[in-house]
């Protein structure tokens, strides 16, 4: 479909389409290689996510700010993330754990069924909330997290977790939110600095955890549960 046919991207100039083209090529080269995430992060708008004095920069493969401490992820790391999450097969649902700015669930509602995100920043969240009514995303609910629960445990378990934040620890109460066969995609704080990103994988009451590459991220802040 082209660009200016998506019914997300309706009434926006060519030359966001010339600079959205150019971050997938950058993408392809930087080893993305599914093309269902290609092709969800080429429809997205990325410069409706961003402040309007940051729009120049939208399609710039970098995170940027997005007010209140947070910021929009660097594009590589929603696409590496997006990739893991389909690697095994496309997910019925999703739990998100921090909206942020909306990017990377409007990422996942172009390939996935039911989109769950929760925000603890009630600006980002109704932020989101409109920018999600806006493009026409149907299929993401978005929810204002909760003092003393992480997650939505309401409405799991979940095929897959996706934690956009970096956690001190792995957040072992999302563990009970997983589908039995599911998976948990979160940053982990590492000895000495930094983080890694992590992916648990669930088989009945057993989890297992494989580590894999270097990320960054703004903090985790898993409240009072």
């Amino acid at each position: 479909m082209a660009l200016d046919k998506h019914p997300h991207v309706l009434g926006f100039g060519m030359a966001s389409a010339r600079s959205r083209a150019r971050l997938i090529s950058r993408l392809e080269q930087l080893g993305i290689q599914d093309d269902r995430v290609l092709e969800a992060m080429n429809r997205v708008p990325r410069h409706m996510f961003v402040d309007e004095a940051m729009t120049s920069r939208a399609y710039d493969d970098t995170a940027l700010p997005i007010g209140y401490g947070q910021t929009i992820s660097q594009p590589y790391i929603v696409a590496q993330m997006t990739s893991l999450l389909l690697a095994d097969g496309e997910p019925a649902n999703v739990l998100e754990i921090g909206t942020g700015s909306g990017y990377q669930a409007a990422v996942l509602a172009e390939l996935i069924d039911a989109v769950y995100t929760v925000e603890r920043v009630k600006p980002l969240y109704e932020l989101a909330r409109r920018r999600f009514a806006e493009l026409g995303y149907r299929n993401i609910r978005v929810r204002e997290a909760r003092e003393d629960i992480l997650g939505l445990p309401a409405y799991g378990p979940f095929d897959v977790i996706l934690v956009t934040a970096g956690a001190e620890q792995l957040p072992t109460s999302l563990y009970e939110q997983m589908a039995d066969g599911g998976r948990m995609i979160v940053p982990v704080a590492v000895p000495g600095g930094g983080q890694r990103l992590v992916v648990v994988r669930r088989q009945g009451s057993s989890f297992a955890r494989e580590d894999l590459d270097p990320v960054s991220f703004v903090p985790l802040i898993e409240g009072n549960d």
